[in-house]
């Protein structure tokens, strides 16, 4: 009598506990769901990145609406998200606070945002970080200095930014296996007026004709 007792406690904290967690999964669902209805309704777009696994990108970058701060809590609760794409949005240096937890990130577009040197702290626990782009931003050296703790950079992005060509060369050397793109410099081509290639030619005929003379 007592066993079978303990048999149907064990059968009634295992209902329970299945319960629980039915519940549970049912609740992140929907707060999955209301997190993605909030980013789609905000201009944004959240899709799988392969068939192969749950990882997703959350992109931003073709809203036709004004994207600000006050979406990216809805992005921070979003699971499996490794993809972020800011580009050209309104967000701020403390609107970054909000991803400041995304730990899963790998890649992340800052490109043509008002983001600058504070904005970057925000992102010092965002230890899988392998792409940053913050091309047309006001980060500077300094600011670039604080991506030093985030190890797996592989490619930086600062063209058109406040960095300077000796932050640039300061970076580099500290962390030669990023590859750290910022201006560039092409030579343009020497243009040889019209005028001047007849004189030479000229001068070339006038030389030949000498020679011949000899």
């Amino acid at each position: 009598m007592t066993q079978l007792r303990l048999d149907f406690g064990r059968c009634i904290a295992f209902a329970f506990a299945a319960t629980l967690m039915t519940c549970t999964f049912s609740n992140l669902a929907q707060a999955q769901d209301a997190s993605a209805k909030a980013i789609t309704e905000a201009g944004g777009r959240v899709s799988q990145i392969s068939a192969a696994g749950p990882e997703s990108e959350v992109n931003f970058s073709l809203s036709s609406k004004e994207v600000t701060d006050a979406i990216l809590p809805e992005v921070a609760k979003m699971k499996n998200v490794i993809w972020l794409n800011l580009r050209s949005t309104k967000v701020t240096n403390n609107g970054l606070k909000a991803i400041s937890g995304m730990t899963g990130l790998t890649r992340l577009h800052l490109e043509k945002t008002q983001i600058g040197d504070d904005g970057l702290k925000h992102l010092a626990k965002l230890e899988n970080l392998t792409y940053l782009n913050l091309y047309g931003t006001q980060v500077t050296d300094a600011g670039l200095a604080q991506l030093s703790g985030l190890k797996k950079l592989k490619n930086v992005y600062v063209w058109q930014s406040k960095v300077t060509e000796e932050g640039i060369k300061k970076f580099k050397a500290a962390h030669p296996k990023v590859n750290l793109v910022g201006a560039l410099n092409l030579t343009p081509p020497k243009v040889v007026e019209e005028g001047k290639k007849g004189d030479d030619k000229k001068k070339a005929d006038k030389k030949k004709a000498a020679e011949k003379k000899k």
